[in-house]
């Protein structure tokens, strides 16, 4: 089995496993409490027909981006519930931002997170953008059955001991 590189080229040690290979939530209480931002986007394709739809707000379930905003900063804040080893966090913050792109069939969600704790924002960033897409397909598939959604990642995260760290995907 092949051992996880981190950012540097240096073997990481999974921060989940502990020094015997078992799961645990990793202990923060030593870690001092810092401000930390994480930003996170993903991509919905579909018909650029769809996306004129949700423009000009004719998708008969609703608002499309403001129901998808509400249920990626609802998800954001259920993280923990969702994924088993996150720590509960006291969000400061969740926004998401949408692009929209009739052109090309694109919808780009950007979501921002914060908070002043121990451990990041990150996964929760992620979380908010995917459940903010899947709320889209949700809304529009019925009027179109070619959407997909595309490429989430962690764009940006400071706040921790790695400091800044930024990534666009190829």
């Amino acid at each position: 089995m092949s051992q996880p590189i981190d950012q540097s080229g240096t073997p990481a040690r999974l921060t989940h496993l502990d020094e015997s290979g078992h799961i645990h939530m990793v202990d923060v209480t030593e870690r001092p409490e810092t401000t930390r931002e994480a930003i996170a986007r993903g991509r919905v394709r579909m018909l650029p027909a769809t996306v004129h739809l949700i423009e000009t707000n004719q998708i008969t379930k609703g608002s499309v981006l403001e129901v998808a905003k509400i249920a990626g900063i609802m998800a954001a804040k259920q993280t923990p519930q969702i994924i088993p080893l996150c720590h509960p966090l006291p969000m400061t913050h969740i926004d998401l931002l949408f692009t929209l792109d009739s052109t090309e069939g694109l919808i780009s969600i950007e979501g921002r997170t914060r908070t002043h704790y121990k451990t990041g924002v990150d996964v929760e960033a992620l979380t908010a953008v995917t459940v903010a897409a899947l709320t889209i397909y949700d809304m529009c598939k019925g009027v179109d059955t070619t959407i997909t959604l595309e490429q989430a990642y962690v764009a940006h995260k400071n706040g921790g001991k790695s400091g800044a760290v930024d990534f666009e995907p190829d």
